[in-house]
């Protein structure tokens, strides 16, 4: 890069499809290409003359695409979405996340009304809260659940960096909910299951470089609710993986299995952009 620009050997070669360009200067340089028109107009300018095959297949396709165009009736236009929330979420995760907040809002009311019958005086607030957020993280990189996936996982900014938005984007909206519900009904604190939800959270994305974001959040939720929500609903008492999970000395196990988790998703961050 030179002059806020890339260099015209560098696109020469990108445009060749050099195999030698390391995989840093690709993803700059794509990166670049997608806020900067005057490099673009050069690599179209480039492809024609390095790689004048590429050229006639786009000719080619473009020939046979425009008649159908032409014809097709035009969409109708979609409600104006600010670019930046394309950047940090996707629109599957809306639904998502109104779920997320109407569990939490059902978890609250049944806190107000103190089920101590149903949970063994369990706060149900407390029972949720270290997994709650695992239902944005399993909406944040979905196939399934994203319509554009297969466009979004083709652009440069694809992969770990994009998957961090998301995810963050998932947080800021559950974590202050979980905040307010546990001030209002005064059952629980943030030093209780703050750092196990993030630790599920860097856990979930640490696996998910191996199995799918989606089946890690949803295989660490079922987890939960097995060892630890059911038990609760099915005797009538705290159950014993809960007090021994979020007593207070159990938070620097918590904290190791975070900083685990972190260490394992920058590890294998360039697996992510293969999911």
């Amino acid at each position: 890069m030179s002059a806020g620009h890339a260099s015209m050997r560098l696109i020469d070669d990108y445009a060749r499809g050099d195999t030698e360009l390391p995989a840093d200067a690709v993803w700059a340089l794509e990166a670049h290409l997608e806020a900067c028109a005057t490099c673009r107009s050069r690599l179209a300018e480039s492809v024609a003359t390095e790689a004048p095959g590429i050229a006639a297949l786009v000719d080619t396709v473009r020939a046979g695409l425009e008649p159908q165009l032409d014809a097709a009736v035009r969409a109708p236009s979609r409600r104006y979405r600010p670019r930046w929330m394309s950047a940090w979420t996707t629109p599957a995760m809306g639904p998502w996340l109104a779920m997320t907040l109407v569990v939490t809002l059902m978890a609250l009311l049944l806190d107000a009304a103190r089920p101590s019958a149903v949970f063994g005086g369990a706060s149900p607030m407390l029972l949720i809260a270290p997994v709650l957020p695992l239902c944005g993280v399993a909406a944040s990189w979905s196939r399934g659940l994203d319509p554009a996936h297969e466009l979004t996982a083709s652009t440069a900014r694809a992969g770990l960096p994009l998957l961090l938005r998301r995810t963050t984007s998932a947080l800021v909206v559950v974590l202050p909910a979980l905040l307010v519900g546990g001030w209002l009904t005064g059952s629980m604190t943030a030093a209780q299951w703050l750092l196990p939800s993030l630790a599920f959270t860097s856990t979930a994305l640490a696996l998910g470089s191996v199995v799918g974001v989606t089946r890690a959040a949803a295989g660490l939720a079922a987890a939960w609710v097995v060892a630890v929500v059911a038990p609760a609903w099915a005797t009538g008492r705290v159950p014993h993986a809960l007090q021994l999970a979020l007593q207070p000395d159990r938070l620097p196990a918590w904290g190791l299995l975070l900083a685990l988790g972190t260490g394992a998703v920058i590890a294998r961050r360039n697996a992510y952009s293969t999911l």
